[in-house]
């Protein structure tokens, strides 16, 4: 059987319910909402019309940034959350963006290097978490 795979916007309410189920399960839903999820695009892996990978997109100038990128645990490890990357990758330089980062969790850090991204200087602690900044120049 082959499943019907989109790419769409995906409406806050979603995007705040997967955040907080993937990334903040310990936290309520008003926890996984974050300043400025009005002014992103929110953009989400489809599968027979459900949700199963999200990322939030933001678009600075030539700079662009991606947060809060969360796959369901069944779907990991799957490819569609690749998927999803690499269609951010391409938003970005369809922009014409100089460079694209994000905010990492180091343990995702392999997922970002395999697209090319670097991490950018030291690692931070936040909320129980390690971070790392993560980030891609276009030439």
């Amino acid at each position: 059987m082959t499943r019907h795979i989109q790419i769409k916007e995906v409406d806050l309410e979603t995007v705040w319910r997967l955040r907080r189920e993937v990334l903040f399960p310990e936290r309520s839903i008003d926890g996984a909402k974050l300043e400025n999820d009005q002014a992103g695009t929110h953009l989400g892996v489809y599968i027979e019309n459900k949700p199963i990978s999200i990322i939030s997109f933001f678009a600075e100038g030539s700079v662009c940034r991606f947060r809060k990128f969360a796959t369901l645990p069944m779907y990991q490890g799957r490819g569609y959350g690749s998927l999803l990357l690499e269609h951010v990758m391409g938003l970005a330089e369809s922009r014409s963006a100089t460079s694209i980062w994000c905010n990492a969790r180091v343990t995702a850090q392999g997922l970002y290097e395999r697209f090319d991204m670097k991490p950018v200087g030291n690692t931070w602690e936040e909320k129980g978490y390690t971070y790392i900044k993560m980030e891609k120049q276009f030439n």
